[in-house]
């Protein structure tokens, strides 16, 4: 693939063109110049956009698709298209399907079904056997086979001594162990966020305590072990202030944020829309805060959408009764660009890879173009119109976000919005 990037300008703290508007020289998938007003001689295709900027392609460390098992609410050809279109140039899978990803022959065929695609994917193998929490999955199998990391997808590890095991066992690999913050005999049957809303809404409850909790026993097994840990999707204050603690100590762990936690809260519900029925449920403004200071101090290591199509028939019933989970590619920059400068938005959409052993791309002559262009001004509501996922249920639908994607060049291809 052949390209010429006009006027972008690039924001790659890591690149020796950062905050210059330049023209980009793509031939055959590498960046072979850059610089001001290049000629293009050999007639290539010019790409030129209103207001464009570039940077490092975008990450996110928490995606679900439906396939296998769950094709209708989105197979991984239409994820990985919509995950380009957003911007990001590679994804890390959850084993959030049917049958479970939790073998050699499973993180084959995802890997197969990736082959060639323009956005990397990564896939997150199960933590145990189909995800049911009692025996440990064949992880040093799926390492060999290519998974980055270990997680029963937003099922807590119940068992302490599992827990351990697990943590002991992949730490003679460096293996990653994922562990969702939730102790479910404290959470019980919850659906949101247990605070004065949730009493006047006449919804169960469930308390910050359930997530603190469980963070609180995973760090005493990381102590003990001495192994690799990542908690996803904090949610809380106090979380916060649990694994700064334990990053002083200089504990081997890591930690994520979902989007939607960060700027909606659990006020959001007195609709009863089924769109903000999210696992960790959001939570208050005094937690929103201290997760977006968790994010400006480093506490917290990276953000993630945590896109997960859900089918409408799981979704258009009863609060109670519906299903948790929120697509989140498709507003994820917008999302964030309302809360951050355009600096601080790309440094945490760019971040998280070191922690998964995957190496990152700085915009320079002779590198690979793993690039992701998008326009950070432009304040507009997001609505179906903006929504690529096969599934529907947009969390920020009726919120106004802010800069858009145009989309990505990674793999020697390229994908934009039309």
């Amino acid at each position: 693939m052949n390209v010429l990037i006009k006027s972008a300008t690039i924001v790659d703290p890591k690149s020796d063109f950062h905050n210059q508007t330049l023209d980009i020289l793509i031939e055959k998938g590498t960046i072979s110049q850059i610089g001001k007003t290049l000629k293009n001689t050999k007639k290539y295709k010019e790409v030129q956009l209103d207001n464009l900027h570039v940077s490092q392609g975008w990450f996110d460390s928490s995606v679900s698709f439906g396939e296998p098992g769950y094709e209708e609410r989105e197979t991984i050809e239409n994820g990985l298209k919509t995950a380009a279109l957003s911007g990001f140039t590679s994804v890390a899978v959850n084993s959030n399907t049917n049958p479970v990803v939790d073998s050699y022959a499973d993180i084959s065929f995802l890997k197969g079904k990736a082959n060639g695609n323009a956005v990397n994917l990564y896939p997150i193998g199960a933590l145990t056997k189909e995800s049911k929490g009692e025996d440990l999955a064949e992880l040093f199998d799926m390492k060999n086979a290519g998974a980055i990391a270990f997680y029963d997808y937003q099922k807590p590890i119940s068992n302490p001594n599992l827990m351990k095991i697990a943590l002991q066992y992949a730490s003679n690999f460096g293996g990653l162990v994922y562990s969702f913050p939730q102790e479910s005999k404290i959470s019980g049957l919850g659906v949101m966020n247990e605070n004065i809303t949730s009493t006047s809404l006449g919804l169960k409850g469930n308390p910050t305590l359930a997530e603190e909790l469980q963070i609180v026993r995973d760090l005493f097994l990381l102590e003990y072990t001495g192994g690799k840990l990542h908690i996803p999707t904090i949610s809380t204050s106090k979380s916060v202030e649990l694994i700064r603690n334990a990053k002083k100590e200089k504990l081997d762990v890591s930690c994520s944020v979902a989007i939607h936690n960060l700027v909606l809260t659990d006020n959001e519900l007195n609709t009863f829309n089924t769109n903000y029925k999210v696992s960790p449920p959001l939570r208050t403004q005094s937690d929103c805060d201290a997760l977006i200071e968790g994010l400006k101090d480093g506490t917290i290591d990276m953000v993630t959408s945590d896109h997960n199509p859900i089918d409408i028939e799981l979704k258009k019933i009863e609060f109670d009764f519906a299903k948790n989970g929120t697509i989140g590619l498709e507003s994820a920059f917008g999302a964030l660009n309302n809360v951050f400068t355009i600096k601080k938005t790309i440094d945490l959409l760019t971040k998280g890879k070191e922690r998964f052993g995957l190496a990152s791309t700085t915009i320079k002559i002779g590198n690979k173009a793993d690039l992701s262009l998008f326009n950070p001004n432009g304040d507009y509501k997001f609505s179906k119109e903006h929504i690529k996922s096969s599934s529907k249920n947009a969390i920020f639908e009726g919120h106004m976000l802010k800069g858009k994607a145009y989309g990505i060049i990674a793999n020697n291809q390229m994908i934009l919005n039309q």
